[in-house]
């Protein structure tokens, strides 16, 4: 990576990059933090509610035993009635609703239904608190009946359980939101490094490859018993041109078209035959038949073909053997394997080859796998991976395009 950065004259937005990370870790301790202090809302208005209850209990038992007391209306203003918030039930000793309040729907109902209606309520109230029982006693000291008092939580405190999740669903998309415009943000300009510097390497080699055009006849007329050498040298010129075109198409939208898969492809080993070592051995197999049609662009494929075989001539060290196979997969896809006999890829890399910058070379950017990557799967709209890979045994990449 440093490499590329000193040959491009750019330096890639890592913090860009570890704001995405940052941003999902703040998001994780705002979540954390609003659901402890939600929490702990919750937990003073549960308190606070079952004091109410406890007051209210007393107070039912004070205005029971001392109804002739002079501060009867007040108590029953002041804390009976005060309360708007809590539903609850008086029930006698046998469990039968005699008093109920803030339960809006019981009011709704006849005698018979609203019975129901808050013997049910009951049974839920039994499940968030333990009623409280009230003994009544006289000016004796005796007791002459019980009452229980039933409740549960307020509709504020409900709301505030739910909270934290509303909240936290709320971040989370806040999150992800962030991380995607982030991501977006980052393949963009990674987009942007790539067609400018694509575009530049087109410009810088239009001047030579016109030079050596020039050349080339020069030389026919100077040395015409050696035109079978010059035959050769015109191919390698008509490479470079297909390279320049290459480089200069990066950027703009590829035109596809249904064409010989297998065809391309052995153009492609037929030139790379003649340019690596003797000790290499190439094959090209094709299953059911040769004639396998797929929607590409020719030029740019061969360039994924091309970039694979070398990647594997430099695994295997100039010395192996490279097998193509190509078969008509599902869906009307067409699949592709390029495997090679070299060092094989560790499985903790495997995710990591097709990045920018990822080479196991002395020399080079590492930038042939990330480039296929790009053309099959942005342009190709395909998939390329790692299908299968031995330590020294060999690696199998897979490719699948539309048929």
């Amino acid at each position: 990576m440093k490499k590329f950065q000193e040959a491009t004259g750019r330096t890639l937005a890592l913090p860009r990059y570890h704001l995405r990370w940052i941003v999902v870790g703040v998001a994780i301790f705002i979540s954390i933090g609003s659901v402890w202090y939600t929490n702990s809302i919750v937990v003073q208005i549960r308190e606070r509610e079952s004091r109410q209850m406890e007051i209210y209990a007393s107070s039912l038992k004070f205005l029971a035993n001392e109804s002739e007391n002079i501060s009867f209306i007040l108590i029953l203003d002041e804390i009976v009635k005060a309360n708007h918030t809590i539903p609850v039930i008086l029930t006698d000793a046998n469990g039968l609703p005699e008093y109920h309040r803030n339960l809006p729907k019981a009011d709704q109902r006849t005698e018979e239904a609203k019975t129901a209606y808050l013997l049910r309520e009951i049974e839920r109230m039994k499940k968030q608190h333990d009623p409280i029982s009230v003994t009544l006693a006289d000016d004796k000291g005796s007791t002459y009946g019980t009452k229980f008092i039933y409740y549960k939580n307020s509709y504020l405190l409900s709301q505030l359980k739910y909270y934290p999740y509303v909240q936290l669903s709320v971040i989370a998309l806040f999150g992800m939101v962030t991380f995607l415009v982030l991501n977006s943000l980052k393949r963009a300009e990674q987009d942007r490094v790539w067609v400018g510097l694509a575009k530049e390497t087109a410009h810088q080699l239009g001047t030579p490859l016109s030079s050596l055009m020039a050349w080339s006849e020069y030389f026919k007329q100077l040395y015409p018993d050696q035109i079978d050498a010059m035959l050769e040298f015109d191919k390698d010129i008509d490479r470079l041109k297909v390279v320049t075109n290459r480089f200069s198409g990066i950027g703009s939208e590829p035109q596809l078209s249904k064409r010989n898969i297998t065809e391309i492809i052995e153009e492609v080993v037929c030139y790379l035959e003649k340019r690596f070592s003797k000790k290499m051995v190439m094959s090209v197999s094709s299953f059911p038949t040769r004639e396998i049609e797929a929607k590409v662009n020719p030029s740019l494929f061969a360039w994924v073909i091309e970039n694979l075989c070398k990647n594997a001539v430099d695994a295997m060290e100039g010395k192996g053997s490279i097998d193509i196979k190509i078969l008509k997969a599902n869906e009307g896809r067409i699949a592709i394997d390029v495997s090679d006999t070299g060092k094989g890829i560790v499985k903790n890399k495997l995710k990591d080859v097709f990045n920018p910058g990822y080479t196991t070379k002395k020399r080079g950017w590492g930038l042939g796998l990330t480039l296929a990557h790009r053309i099959v799967e942005q342009y190709h709209e395909g998939k390329i991976f790692v299908k299968h890979s031995e330590i020294n045994k060999g690696t199998t990449f897979r490719i699948y395009i539309n048929g």
